[in-house]
């Protein structure tokens, strides 16, 4: 039959009805996914003012154990894979992408919107960052329908957080704003909590190897999804409280913002990752990684080195608009293009 629609179409048509049928395949079903909906959940719940709440402890501790188990499994997989040419060139690019985004991401914030230097700088730098739960929350799907990828993107991922920052520091001192820029800073950024936790986990996992990883494999990987499911309930209700509670810093502009960057970052990642020669389930990872924003780790550098910008616009922005929209229609459409690109 599919051989009947070829012909009767014609080729440009016949890829482009599979280009569609597997994108609204992807929607459907990352839509459909439990730890999605547990985070529309949470998002309904705050949106509509209920008490709905998650323990501070009990989140900090999901946390931990999402970022321990994520990279211990990174770097199980990298002790089995071995440590060659192709892992040394997807760091390379994470730090290119972490290092150039948040001058795409000033650029575009500039022509969407009006934020002031000193904000748009701000703003900029969490484009350049990543968010580790929604790499998590994309790990999670690809284990989910059985597709493999590299391991080593656990260390990508922990090396896209440096370099996006300064950037946004060279921005803001070009723009006329006062940057904190000192040692301080520095230690603050390298002993950040979930940096630390992430690189650490994974190098223990590559030490150990697939031994270490049978050995916690009742601990990491069992239970992962379900503390993935309550962990994104929280933060459906975090991403939802904060949209109320910011709503009048958020103009029209800044929302499209929003929903833009993530594309064009993904774009990129997608370009850098058919570079490298990574698999359709790595290249839908870098995406992931080059469209989301940082919620946790540049907020808090920010606060420190640009004292003046408004949390109330890079935070909302970075957790209440781009964090849902990579989640629920973002990841499908970076899964269909990584999925087309490895056709």
């Amino acid at each position: 039959m599919m051989a009947g629609i070829y012909h009767a179409t014609g080729p440009g048509k016949f890829l482009k009805g599979k280009f569609m049928e597997l994108s609204f395949a992807a929607l459907a079903g990352n839509l459909m996914a439990p730890t999605i909906l547990f985070f529309v959940l949470g998002l309904v719940a705050a949106v509509a003012r209920s008490d709905l709440s998650i323990p501070e402890g009990a989140a900090k501790i999901m946390s931990i154990y999402l970022l321990l188990a994520i990279g211990f499994k990174g770097g199980a997989a990298v002790a089995e894979r071995g440590v060659d040419s192709q892992l040394i060139a997807a760091l390379i690019a994470g730090i290119i992408l972490s290092f150039f985004l948040p001058f795409v991401a000033y650029a575009l914030l500039k022509v969407l919107t009006r934020l002031d230097g000193l904000n748009a700088a701000a703003v900029a730098g969490h484009y350049g960052s990543i968010s580790i739960v929604t790499f998590v929350t994309a790990v999670n799907l690809l284990e989910a329908r059985d597709i493999s990828s590299e391991g080593y993107l656990v260390a990508v991922a922990a090396v896209m957080e440096v370099p996006a920052i300064m950037s946004a520091l060279w921005i803001a001192a070009r723009k006329g704003g006062v940057a904190a820029v000192n040692p301080s800073l520095f230690r603050h950024i390298l002993g950040n909590g979930s940096i630390v936790l992430l690189v650490g986990s994974f190098l223990i996992g590559a030490i150990t190897g697939e031994a270490g990883l049978q050995d916690l494999r009742p601990f990491i990987v069992v239970p992962f999804t379900g503390v993935l499911a309550v962990f994104l309930l929280d933060m459906g209700l975090s991403a939802g409280r904060s949209l109320l509670e910011n709503r009048k810093d958020i103009s029209s502009g800044v929302i499209v913002f929003g929903c833009v960057m993530p594309v064009v970052g993904s774009v990129m990642g997608l370009g850098l990752a058919s570079l490298v020669g990574l698999s359709t389930g790595g290249t839908f990872l870098l995406m992931v990684l080059s469209a989301s924003a940082s919620y946790i780790a540049v907020p808090a550098a920010m606060r420190l080195a640009l004292p003046q910008a408004k949390p109330g616009i890079y935070l909302t922005l970075a957790l209440g608009v781009t964090f849902p929209f990579n989640l629920t229609l973002g990841m499908p459409l970076y899964f269909m293009l990584a999925s087309w690109l490895g056709q």
